[in-house]
Formats: structure tokens, C-alpha cells, sequence
């Protein structure tokens, strides 16, 4: 049996109807983004709970076998044979046992949001991708698919048409915007509704997009 995700959780003043689940990135963990909620600039009636899972502890290839918070192994620096997917699809099933969690809270499927940097993203990206229920978006930061030259297998229709939006640093050191609009390229052939916007700004999160996303999210979860 997976063992659930440790996590930081944020829940609005009053009782919570939507959700925002945020995947840090590698060596990152909950910590590293919840400090993100106030600067998003909510309205002071919102009723997002946003969950900031921890990522396992595990070692890491790329890092010399380093043990750190990671949601796979990164294998190398190959973008066709960085992502672990057997790690892939483990986090996977943490995730949606984290997003039933909250189903069972009382918050619907189509009321939450996957978001996720640079790994996380591509956990959120993944998973959303292939959940069997309709979820309000997902937002995918700094990240590319697992399978950089195709879309996951098993994708499920419910999410077919579900709000997914890319955001990418045009100066990214880590993971290559090429890598970013290939995914992108590949959900808009399928028929997804992804919308890509890229930033002047490395592997990072800046204040021009946090307010993007901001809108974003209340647009999805009006």
C-alpha cells in the first residue's frame, strides 16, 4: 500500500468548496511554495483550500544517488531519459489518492486544481491527464511530459477538455523551453485546451506570473 503524502495544508477563513494541489520541485518540498498564497492576492472571501504535498525521500542519479525529496529519479540529463516512469506513475498514485482525500472531504473532482513546478509539473501534468474524473485545471510550470515525444498513455476523456495552462522561462537553465512547447505542441494536435505563455526568467517562479496565475485559478474555480 502507498503511504499518503505528508503536506502543508492552507484553508480559507470559511469552509473550503474548491482546492489547489501544488507539486514542489526536485530537492524542494511543501515548504518551498506554500508561503505562495498570500502573494497570490485571493479575495479575502475566497474558499480554496490549497494542499502543498512533500515529495519521498529517495536518491537521485543525476545528483551522484544524493538522497532528497524527489517525485522520481531523474536518470539523466536526456530529456528522453530523465523521468523515471515507474516513479512517474508511483507518484502518480499518491496524488490521486491525495485528490480522492479531498473528494471525500466534500470537495468535488471538477472543483480542483493540479498545479505543479518543474517536476511536480510534470506529475500534475501527467496525472491530470490521465485521472478518470473531470477536474477544474491543471497548471503545469518549468516542466515537459515524461515521454517528451508523446502524450501519456491511458488518457482519460473526462479531462479532454479541462483548462490546462504552461507557463516556461525563456532563459530556463534546467529544463529547456523547447521541452515545455513540445508537450504544449502535442496537447493542442490532441485537441486539449493548453495555453502556453513563456516569461523572461530562468528555471523560477516571478511575481508577473504568480498574478497570472492568480487569475487564472479564480477563473477556473468561479
Amino acid at each position: 500500500m502507498t503511504a499518503a503524502l505528508e503536506k502543508i495544508i492552507i484553508n480559507p477563513s470559511s469552509d473550503a468548496t474548491s482546492c489547489v494541489i501544488w507539486l514542489h520541485g526536485l530537492g524542494d518540498s511543501g515548504a518551498g511554495f506554500s508561503p505562495v498564497v498570500p502573494v497570490l492576492n485571493l479575495p479575502k472571501d475566497h474558499q480554496i483550500r490549497f494542499i502543498f504535498p512533500h515529495a519521498p525521500e529517495q536518491a537521485v542519479t543525476i545528483n551522484q544517488g544524493a538522497v532528497m525529496r524527489s517525485w522520481y529519479d531523474i536518470k539523466s540529463m536526456d530529456l528522453h531519459n530523465r523521468a523515471d516512469l515507474n516513479g512517474v506513475m508511483a507518484s502518480e498514485k499518491r496524488l490521486h489518492a491525495l485528490i480522492q482525500e479531498q473528494i471525500d472531504s466534500g470537495i468535488p473532482a471538477d472543483k480542483i486544481v493540479l498545479a505543479g513546478f518543474s517536476q511536480g509539473g510534470v506529475i500534475s501534468l501527467f496525472s491530470g491527464l490521465r485521472y478518470p474524473q473531470k477536474l477544474a485545471g491543471i497548471l503545469a510550470m518549468s516542466c515537459y511530459l515524461p515521454n517528451p515525444d508523446a502524450l501519456p498513455t491511458d488518457l482519460s476523456s473526462e479531462n479532454q477538455k479541462t483548462p490546462i495552462l504552461q507557463h516556461h522561462g525563456e532563459q530556463d537553465e534546467v529544463v529547456p523551453i523547447s521541452a515545455g512547447k513540445m508537450a504544449n505542441s502535442l496537447l493542442i494536435d490532441a485537441g486539449y485546451a493548453a495555453k502556453w505563455t513563456s516569461y523572461t526568467m530562468p528555471h523560477s517562479v516571478i511575481a508577473e506570473q504568480l498574478a497570472d496565475i492568480s487569475a487564472w485559478i479564480q477563473s477556473v474555480l468561479k
